[in-house]
């Protein structure tokens, strides 16, 4: 009996420690769950007012310090008006260029202009108060063909009504008008542009040589308004553009641009305002940008034909005013395969689009990367149907698996009146998740639907307000809409 009640007495006492270690684990490990986890999901909150300190107040101010106008000698060139006047304007600034540069002046008047205007080095294009420059609609006068960028691919196409190609130190400056004069002829192209569209994503795709990429003559891809490829030092100032047969402002593997007090209105669809394509250093600032299509594009190129060159970069958008019908007041894609990085949006007001205040678009095709997008104090005055918009199966995909990074977008201080579809709209992949998207002081006063979010890693929200509500991030739906 004696070892009986021993052994009894020995099994209750390790029943006891059982019970007592048991609590003691399951303390020490409840303690290790709500400090460990808990702090990597806050790794990236509890960084964000530091990062966002050092990026507007830090990265931002580098940025600006490479970014400055080009200066010019002070010798003048006056051409006006008359017989062969394209070929006179080109001719003086050939010579111009030659003796070190200066200043082309186009003084008061309406001016036909039979042909492309060819910029060169050293030179400012000064368009007096009162000039109107009306270009010639007929196709023709824009061969030969010459090395152009088109949504995002390189070809051998119709010259842009404003071209350069490997210069420095150029300029487009005044007060005048410059009249791109498509609807006739331009603006009756693009339901006819499907078949060249086509071929020139598959000479993209299959690297091609460009010189077997030839379009013009015969073919239905519009130019651009003006279109500087590989050039620095570019100054954009004070004049008005309008009705160009497509994209206004094109800027391709250029840097140190200023885009300052521009009058950009619009024309024909595709008539983006300002596009930078593979674009360094780039300041636009207090322009008024009214098109039927996306105010402000950031490029760098078409799948393939966008992997072999840089990535748009370092880029200010300030101050200015936009209204748009079918596009975005700001946007990025959905040509971007080089990638694009260190965007900073501020101080900006959009009038009005039918479609996007802001949206970020590409697809499986593309590959390359977004990231390092700052946004803060917009206002968007009249509804749109999107206020905020990711989207990865942006329309064109042709099968491929180049999957995009979304990285580090930080959303502050924005206010809208209304969304008619979708007030936040953030689709990330399966294969390839969206990371780190911050959203603070956002107003939308009105939405049909709710927020959305797919496939998004550290999302962060923080004073968001949608339809009166503050929305958290158990308020955010999963539910895939369009």
């Amino acid at each position: 009996m004696e070892k009986v009640y021993e052994f009894a007495n020995r099994n209750r006492f390790h029943r006891s420690l059982f019970k007592v270690s048991t609590f003691g684990l399951c303390v020490f490990y409840l303690f290790l769950g709500s400090c460990g986890p808990k702090l990597k999901k806050t790794d990236f909150e509890t960084t964000i007012e530091q990062h966002l300190d050092s990026a507007w107040n830090v990265t931002m101010p580098k940025i600006l310090k490479n970014i400055f106008p080009p200066s010019f000698k002070t010798d003048t060139v006056i051409v006006t008006n008359g017989n062969r006047f394209v070929e006179r304007l080109n001719d003086s600034i050939v010579i111009l260029s030659k003796r070190g540069g200066g200043v082309v002046h186009i003084p008061e008047g309406v001016y036909k202009v039979k042909g492309p205007v060819l910029l060169d080095s050293n030179i400012n294009l000064n368009l007096a108060e009162g000039v109107e420059l009306i270009f010639s609609n007929n196709p023709d006068d824009y061969l030969p063909e010459v090395k152009a960028r088109w949504e995002g691919t390189f070809a051998m196409n119709y010259s842009p009504l404003i071209y350069a190609m490997g210069k420095t130190n150029i300029a487009i400056t005044g007060k005048g008008e410059i009249n791109g004069n498509c609807q006739d002829t331009w603006g009756q192209w693009k339901p006819k542009q499907n078949p060249d569209k086509k071929t020139i994503r598959q000479y993209g795709n299959d690297k091609v040589p460009l010189s077997e990429r030839i379009f013009g003559d015969g073919h239905y891809l519009r130019p651009t308004g003006i279109e500087f490829i590989e050039c620095k030092n570019i100054l954009l100032e004070d004049f008005t553009i309008h009705h160009t047969p497509f994209w206004t402002i094109h800027p391709v593997l250029s840097e140190n641009i200023t885009a300052r007090r521009l009058n950009i209105q619009m024309g024909v669809r595709n008539d983006d305002g300002i596009d930078p394509e593979h674009c360094k250093n780039v300041l636009i600032e207090k322009c008024t940008i009214n098109t039927w299509d996306d105010c402000i594009a950031i490029k760098a190129g078409r799948d393939q034909d966008g992997w072999d060159y840089p990535p748009s970069e370092n880029i200010i958008i300030r101050d200015n005013d936009f209204t748009n019908v079918v596009g975005s007041g700001f946007c990025i894609g959905s040509e971007m395969s080089g990638g694009v990085r260190n965007v900073f949006v501020e101080n900006n007001t959009l009038r009005g689009s039918e479609k996007h205040a802001f949206q970020f678009k590409s697809n499986p095709d593309r590959g390359g990367f977004i990231e390092q997008v700052y946004m803060r104090n917009m206002k968007v005055m009249a509804p749109v149907s999107y206020g905020f918009e990711f989207t990865t199966d942006y329309a064109g995909w042709r099968g491929n698996e180049h999957f995009v990074k979304y990285n580090d977008f930080y959303f502050q201080n924005i206010e809208m009146e209304a969304a008619t579809k979708i007030s936040i709209k953030i689709n990330g992949r399966e294969e390839e998740n969206i990371h780190r998207v911050f959203m603070e002081n956002i107003t939308i006063k009105k939405s049909l639907a709710p927020m959305i979010a797919n496939h998004v890693e550290d999302l962060v929200l923080k004073n968001v307000s949608i339809n009166g509500k503050t929305i958290t991030k158990k308020d955010v739906t999963t539910e895939k809409q369009k």
